[in-house]
């Protein structure tokens, strides 16, 4: 079709376009090739940067060789952060090295752009995330992002307040805070010393003042610190501590909640060198701190040391890689003993630094186990389940004439779980069949999976509308407790509501383990409920966390000779709670040690779960290259997850399973295979 005159338009042919559109489309690319081969102009000294690229695929788990270009010289140093090309995206990455030349036969891509001249990856920092990486069976790439945090560029502009001149190093004084263990071990910190302990602390103990003067004294031989604590309360107990030993200036706090400006601020204090003592929780492992002198971690059986992110790793055991590659001091600290603490004694690994018996029984409160006596039972048959006894009531009733009063219970809330109170049936949704509990005392029961209230329940089995609880949280506890002593202040800590002190006026503070607040001047008494509950969880270390729990809340206590008790609810034949009445947990730990090599459970043997689809954890294991004497333990289902897989090796083939996790998974990734969760030495196998 055509026009009528010259200045109409004229139609053109459907495939004119396209051939058209095509030619164009080909000129495009033509530049674009054109653009790209055009060469770069290479920095004139060590022209080449290895990369880390944050990819995380097991079978990419490597440097990569980029080009430096010229532009980019001085902004591109080992450990700073920078852009590449990789798999046709732009990824970050870290500069580990800058090399003369690469060993790569093709072409070198050049470095997109540098993200910040800052160098924050330490060479120590990224030698342990290899080491950590290999040793769960994971990529540094996870690692690193538990190790360096996100940037905050305008944090990153701003200089860091100098450190201020002369911290307070007495000496002296920390010699003589760890008088009652073992002067010397201090003293060694002060001359450069890099002894390696495992300490158990005196009950009451102030062991945040003993962690700040083993700091002061390794700050003294020009060496900085790194102490791990398990929460924030605790953090800001030995932030108080480390400013009245060293004064204010000399150290930093580095948590994960402190938020992105402030974490990263401290971060850079320690990466720039401005900052030698760290103390933090479980993301403070990793710290960059400058010429690492001693590493310490207070309670490393707490389960918040377990990192929930891939790979995984313990602080404990990040802490102890970090002593072994930087040949600092090494001290693991508690009132209870890990059986991993334990098997470092064993070996030889560590030394053992504890009070001798006669200081320990002077500085313990006095603990007793309580259960229904013969003549309740005679009056009452059932006295035997009752949760308070008339000796524990007791206890309290004279403790409040001195001081406040702690009550451990295992549970927090009100009525965490519910019961038919004729058959005993649990109760449960009728939706969901989830376990019904009671929020509060004037309100329906309701699910605690769902939340559908059900405030017409009946029991399936006998038709019966009466509830019982055969558990009480602590606000029930709180509310009885209140009922019984009337006069006094009742305090609740648990949960979202923590209590971090309590004063030395008469009052009963009832705590979930863990939960409980420091007094002023110590407990007058503390008493513990319910501990079959807590010897009744079904888990590896049920034994060890619950006598972990008690040591923790007992050394709360006042010493015996100013008036300090502990009483504990429960049976008193019972293994773990004569090791409380003892205060032996060094003699406890032996006994779990012993216990756990003779069912070749860790930390005598290595262990690792592979978690997934059933078919994809069989395929996963049949592609396992295992080491010589490997057991396969399982699958069993493991909830909405589908099915675990527990593999077992002796604790000397380790290396190899891990190495041979990390094959089984750089091949699944290459071959785009369905994810298996690997974890290797889990806190639990639940």
């Amino acid at each position: 079709m055509t026009g009528t005159g010259d200045d109409e338009p004229q139609l053109e042919l459907p495939g004119l376009v396209r051939a058209r559109d095509t030619a164009r489309a080909v000129r495009k690319q033509a530049a674009a090739r054109s653009k790209q081969a055009k060469p770069v102009d290479p920095a004139p000294e060590l022209p080449v940067a290895r990369v880390l690229v944050d990819v995380p695929l097991a079978h990419l788990d490597k440097p990569f060789d980029y080009l430096v270009p010229r532009k980019l010289d001085a902004d591109v140093v080992p450990g700073s952060r920078v852009k590449v090309r990789f798999a046709g995206q732009d990824v970050d990455g870290f500069v580990v090295e800058r090399i003369a030349e690469s060993d790569h036969p093709g072409r070198l891509t050049p470095l997109r752009r540098a993200v910040s001249a800052e160098p924050v990856l330490s060479p120590e920092v990224a030698r342990l995330s290899e080491l950590v990486a290999a040793r769960y069976a994971g990529t540094r790439s996870d690692v690193l992002r538990l190790a360096v945090p996100p940037r905050h560029a305008t944090v990153e502009k701003q200089p860091t307040a100098p450190t201020p001149d002369s911290p307070r190093l007495d000496i002296e004084a920390a010699a003589h805070a760890w008088q009652p263990y073992d002067d010397a071990t201090v003293r060694a910190f002060a001359t450069g010393g890099s002894p390696r302990v495992v300490w158990s602390a005196l009950p009451a103990a102030d062991w945040p003042a003993l962690l700040a003067h083993a700091a002061a004294a390794t700050l003294a031989s020009g060496r900085g610190s790194l102490l791990c604590v398990p929460d924030h309360r605790d953090v800001t107990r030995v932030d108080e501590a480390l400013t009245a030993v060293l004064g204010a200036g000399h150290h930093v706090l580095l948590t994960a909640d402190a938020g992105p400006a402030a974490r990263y601020r401290a971060f850079l204090a320690v990466s720039r060198g401005e900052a030698r003592v760290v103390v933090g929780t479980r993301a403070a492992a990793f710290a960059p701190v400058h010429d690492l002198g001693l590493v310490a971690i207070w309670d490393d059986g707490d389960d918040l040391y377990a990192e929930p992110r891939a790979p995984y790793p313990h602080t404990r055991e990040v802490l102890l890689t970090r002593a072994h590659e930087q040949s600092c001091a090494v001290l693991v600290g508690g009132f209870a003993r890990t059986v991993e603490a334990e098997y470092l004694v064993r070996t030889g690994w560590a030394a053992e630094l504890s009070a001798p018996r006669t200081t320990v029984r002077a500085a313990a409160p006095q603990v007793a186990v309580t259960g229904a006596t013969d003549q309740e039972l005679a009056r009452d048959p059932r006295a035997r389940s009752a949760r308070l006894p008339r000796s524990a009531f007791e206890a309290i009733r004279a403790g409040l004439e001195h001081g406040p009063v702690l009550i451990q219970t295992p549970r927090q809330g009100y009525l965490p779980s519910l019961a038919c109170d004729r058959c005993r049936t649990p109760a449960t949704c009728r939706a969901c069949r989830g376990p019904l509990h009671l929020p509060k005392p004037s309100e329906p029961p309701e699910c605690r999976w769902c939340g559908t209230p059900e405030p017409q329940w009946a029991c399936g089995e006998c038709g019966n509308r009466g509830l019982r609880a055969p558990v009480v949280g602590e606000r029930r506890t709180a509310e009885e407790i209140g009922r019984a002593f009337p006069a006094v202040p009742v305090h609740s800590s648990s949960g979202e509501r923590v209590l971090a002190r309590v004063d030395a006026k008469p009052a009963v503070v009832v705590a979930t383990p863990g939960a409980e607040p420091v007094a002023d001047g110590g407990y007058a008494c503390v008493v513990l409920l319910d501990t079959w509950l807590m010897l009744a969880r079904p888990d590896l270390r049920t034994a060890e966390e619950s006598l972990r729990r008690w040591l923790d809340a007992a050394a709360l206590a006042r010493p015996g000779g100013r008036g300090g008790r502990v009483v504990a609810v429960g049976d008193p034949a019972d293994q773990t709670l004569q090791a409380l009445v003892r205060w032996d947990p060094s003699g406890f730990a032996q006994r779990e040690m012993a216990e756990r090599q003779s069912a070749h459970l860790p930390p005598a043997s290595r262990l690792a779960t592979l978690v997934g689809a059933e078919a994809d954890v069989q395929s996963a294991a049949a592609a396992l290259e295992l080491p010589d004497g490997a057991e396969l333990l399982g699958p069993v289902p493991a909830g909405d997850d589908g099915v675990r897989l527990v593999v077992r090796v002796p604790r000397a083939s380790g290396g190899a399973l891990s190495r041979a996790l990390v094959e089984m998974q750089g091949v699944r990734d290459a071959k785009k295979l369905p994810a298996v969760r690997v974890q290797v030495d889990p806190v639990a196998l639940d």
